[in-house]
């Protein structure tokens, strides 16, 4: 079995011996992070017994949608690649998010901060731009699907003058922080039920972050399991339970 990867458009269809393995490289293939891209899980992969009966796993990788045209706002920071220092990383991510919202136009402030609440413990935390003003709402969009365009946009800018992906985060009046609190306590309050009534229960389709927030939140819970289950747009999280 060997690993590959095989572009399909604008999608990445990646093979491994694990999901994970396979999902790993596509990202790679794709130089995106988990929260720019939309994952279909294929198939699962089987390991052999005896070395009979092996599969490998497969996975799609698509990158999100954006409604933000790139070539314009690219022209803008052209220059040949240079070295930057983390605090210059830092300024220059704030100038790349300001060029693009006053290109929209839209009157906001950017602040820079280290984002330790937008990730799990133990990640490292990545640089996030906090978006303010009024009547933010077009910034986010339905499930912020505007917002994660406007971060896919800013995120392939940066990383293509500097050489390399830069975990960059934007938040729009703290929608991301208010967002991750809630589907934790949603996945507390889901479980507990799960575990009294012994019977599955199925969350709403979520994006591959969201879906992460959730498994990462119930992955120690002595009484139930998760797993994402659907394609694309419906890719879902079902919590069932571990003992019948």
């Amino acid at each position: 079995m060997e690993n590959r990867v095989v572009h399909e458009k604008e999608s990445v269809r990646s093979t491994a011996k694990t999901a994970d393995e396979a999902i790993r490289q596509g990202l790679a293939e794709l130089n995106l992070s988990l929260d720019d891209v939309e994952i279909d899980v294929i198939k699962t992969g089987r390991q052999s017994i005896l070395g009979i009966g092996a599969e490998d796993a497969v996975v799609l990788l698509t990158p999100r949608n954006t409604s933000i045209y790139m070539s314009e706002i690219e022209d803008d920071f052209s220059e040949e690649d240079e070295l930057f220092e983390e605090e210059e990383l830092r300024v220059f991510a704030k100038e790349v998010l300001e060029n693009v919202l006053f290109k929209i136009p839209i009157d906001v402030e950017v602040w820079v901060r280290t984002g330790y609440d937008l990730v799990e413990e133990g990640d490292d935390p990545p640089i996030t731009l906090d978006v303010t003003g009024d009547d933010l709402g077009i910034l986010i969009g339905r499930r912020g699907e505007t917002l994660n365009a406007l971060q896919f946009i800013v995120r392939q800018i940066i990383s293509k003058k500097v050489g390399y992906l830069v975990p960059v985060i934007i938040d729009v009046e703290s929608y991301r922080v208010r967002r991750r609190k809630s589907l934790q306590q949603l996945a507390l309050r889901m479980a507990d039920r799960v575990a009294f009534s012994k019977r599955k229960i199925n969350l709403e389709p979520m994006t591959s972050a969201d879906r992460r927030i959730v498994h990462y939140q119930l992955r120690d819970h002595e009484y139930i399991y998760t797993k994402s289950t659907g394609e694309r747009d419906r890719r879902r999280v079902i919590i069932l339970p571990k003992f019948h």
